[in-house]
């Protein structure tokens, strides 16, 4: 079976942590980007953020140069953004099925996970959904035992 780490990452949280879950799976690893990235400080950024969440807005994405069709297992990673997952990743999701594949979310915060896991779970219709993992930092820094990221990525490999 093949797996596929896919992600999106803002401020580098998300994409460190992919990099770990790479290094225990072996997965393939691709970044979901947006076509006009986010620019500005931090704050108008989180703004601009809660403007497009709770506006169901899509950013345009660079298109994903995996062949979705090659990999078994997604491995799905996101910012969580007011209590749900990234505008990229939406627009990801919607874009593309998922639909016959296994899919372990994993979202990055600062504390506050919200829906993302359950919002993942009712976006991907016809994808077999497994156990996600929240990972909490404070700033840069990790706050979740990394130990922890690592089990749950070992899981993955095996199952």
């Amino acid at each position: 079976m093949k797996t596929l780490i896919l992600y999106y990452s803002y401020g580098g949280n998300t994409r460190s942590t992919a990099e770990m879950i790479r290094q225990v799976t072996g997965g393939d690893m691709e970044e979901i980007r947006t076509v006009k990235p986010y620019t500005g400080s931090y704050n108008a950024v989180v703004e601009q953020g809660h403007r497009e969440v709770n506006s169901g807005y899509m950013p345009e994405i660079e298109p994903i140069q995996s062949d979705l069709s090659q990999y078994d297992k997604i491995i799905l990673g996101t910012p969580v953004w007011w209590y749900t997952f990234a505008p990229a990743v939406k627009t990801f999701l919607t874009e593309n099925s998922l639909a016959g594949k296994k899919v372990w979310t994993f979202a990055t915060n600062g504390g506050w996970l919200g829906h993302t896991l359950e919002d993942v779970k009712k976006i991907c219709a016809g994808a077999e959904v497994k156990e996600g993992l929240n990972i909490q930092f404070n700033g840069q820094k990790m706050k979740t035992p990394a130990e922890q990221v690592r089990s749950w990525a070992s899981k993955i490999a095996e199952d």
